[in-house]
């Protein structure tokens, strides 16, 4: 999806011809998957992109994409799907030695080269999962990013659908609230661009992908428990990783009578586990339609005689519209093919150490799900109690419980502080990890559940705090945001911020 179109609009014969270059990329696919054509058993790479939000002096979106990308005038910074949205690329890196340390500090110095581009067009920086000051005057195709491909996007996907898109997400009661409710309709996808988002890549070998995959969907609810931030939406207290049900909806191209036939959704959890990456892609070709049906001129075949990685350029571009939460990426960097699992999962923010901590956590527990001597984890954990773990984290945070192979029905912090901080301890250590540079981010972690206190759960008892002295909804959020802010400069984890 990072590619920009140059048009929106598509005839059928070229959705025939797509059809058949993503079914020729899929064989190529095939093809160097059994001819061994991929990268060697080389040391782990990871990388890690950030959706981040734009806002103005009031804390409101702030429609400066283009300007501050103008400014910044970087590789590592390019557009998102919102005008008050960019996406910040860091390059790969190894994890051994102090790596997560240095990330840290590369992603503080491109933050704030952001922010003063960002201040000198009236603007502000923020990280964090949704921003609960959009409004539904913010979510209209006009607030789109100037982008071909994005308007493509919009109109390929209201074209698939039919009608509008129904946005249905109900609250939970917690701390004697009652379940707030939002349902309300839009003419684009621009809810989406309300979703902001950590991804974490590692390059793995084609052989041991399956077996990384697995772990990651394992993984899934447990990181969305402790590492929730998306409690608010249009001014309602909704799940405390809202994002879930959002992105979801804001991209489901299914009528209401399709999603009854069990049609599968482009936003996706998956449905079983897997023993290659190859049943991932072959999935995405059997099962979805091309959305953006663009052709280029390579033939992959073509290149594979000639001693040349393929593109494979219409099966990403297919891939880029399926939205996995644990995503199969195949990519060429230096004339190498290479594959790495993209984790999705994750909110933004809140702070950078925090986002760090979060990696490192999901990096180490990794490690030693696809190190065991045992069998496997999900051997064990059935894809379905997986899919329902990722739900009930997304929906009610640190309070899910949440089903786990020797402990059963088990609240999260319980799970990691008895069980899975070690876990990730040990698998930093095999992945080389600096002892200090290890306790510092497990210790994020550590405190953030003996505290109980996640990005969501922090930003529902400030707004309840300011609420009860008086303020109504959206002037609780904004003084919300104020400290939010304040928590994000100064690099504190979540777990430090006072409640007011």
């Amino acid at each position: 999806m990072g590619r920009d179109l140059a048009r929106s609009s598509f005839t059928r014969r070229e959705r025939q011809q797509y059809r058949g270059k993503v079914h020729r990329c899929l064989n190529a696919l095939a093809t160097m998957l059994r001819e061994g054509a991929f990268a060697g058993d080389n040391e782990a790479t990871t990388g890690l992109e950030v959706e981040l939000n734009l806002v103005d002096q009031r804390l409101d979106p702030a429609m400066r994409n283009v300007a501050v990308l103008d400014g910044v005038d970087s590789p590592e910074l390019q557009s998102e799907l919102g005008r008050w949205n960019v996406e910040l690329n860091l390059p790969p890196r190894p994890l051994p030695g102090e790596q997560g340390r240095y990330l840290e500090h590369h992603l503080l110095d491109m933050l704030a080269e952001i922010e003063k581009q960002a201040e000198a067009v009236g603007a502000r920086v923020m990280t964090i999962g949704i921003l609960p000051t959009i409004t539904e005057e913010h979510l209209v195709a006009e607030r789109l990013s100037p982008s071909t491909r994005y308007a493509a996007l919009n109109e390929q996907i209201l074209n698939a659908r039919g009608e509008p898109v129904r946005l249905d997400i109900t609250g939970v009661e917690t701390d004697g609230h009652p379940a707030e409710r939002l349902q309300m309709d839009f003419d684009s996808i621009a809810p989406e661009a309300a979703c902001t988002s950590l991804q974490l890549h590692l390059q793995v070998p084609p052989k041991a992908f399956a077996a990384h995959w697995n772990a990651a969907q394992c993984l899934a609810g447990v990181q969305l428990a402790v590492g929730a931030n998306s409690p608010l939406l249009l001014g309602r207290r909704l799940w405390a990783e809202t994002r879930v049900p959002l992105f979801l909806q804001a991209t489901d191209v299914r009528s209401v009578e399709l999603r009854n036939q069990g049609v599968r959704p482009r936003v996706w959890f998956g449905e079983r586990w897997i023993n290659s990456i190859f049943e991932l892609f072959e999935e995405n070709v059997r099962y979805f339609p091309g959305l953006l049906p663009v052709a280029g001129d390579q033939d992959p075949h073509v290149e594979l005689e000639a001693g040349r990685a393929p593109s494979l350029e219409e099966l990403r571009l297919h891939n880029g519209t399926i939205w996995r939460w644990n995503r199969p990426i195949y990519d060429v960097a230096d004339g190498v093919p290479h594959l790495r699992v993209e984790n999705r999962v994750l909110p933004a923010g809140p702070s950078v150490v925090d986002m760090i901590a979060n990696a490192m956590f999901f990096y180490g527990l990794l490690r030693m799900l696809t190190d065991s001597d045992h069998p496997p984890l999900w051997s064990q954990l059935p894809f379905a109690a997986a899919e329902e773990n990722f739900k009930l984290a997304a929906r009610d945070g640190m309070n899910a419980t949440l089903f786990w192979p020797d402990e059963g029905w088990v609240e999260p912090d319980q799970l990691v502080l008895r069980q899975l901080l070690p876990m990730a301890a040990e698998g930093l250590s095999r992945w080389g990890v600096a002892d200090a540079i290890s306790r510092r981010y497990l210790d994020v972690i550590e405190q953030r559940c003996r505290l109980r206190c996640t990005g969501a759960s922090w930003q529902l008892r400030t707004v309840d705090a300011l609420e009860r002295r008086g303020a109504d909804r959206m002037t609780a959020i904004r003084g919300m945001l104020e400290r939010y802010l304040e928590g994000t400069t100064n690099n504190a984890p979540v777990h430090t911020w006072p409640v007011p």
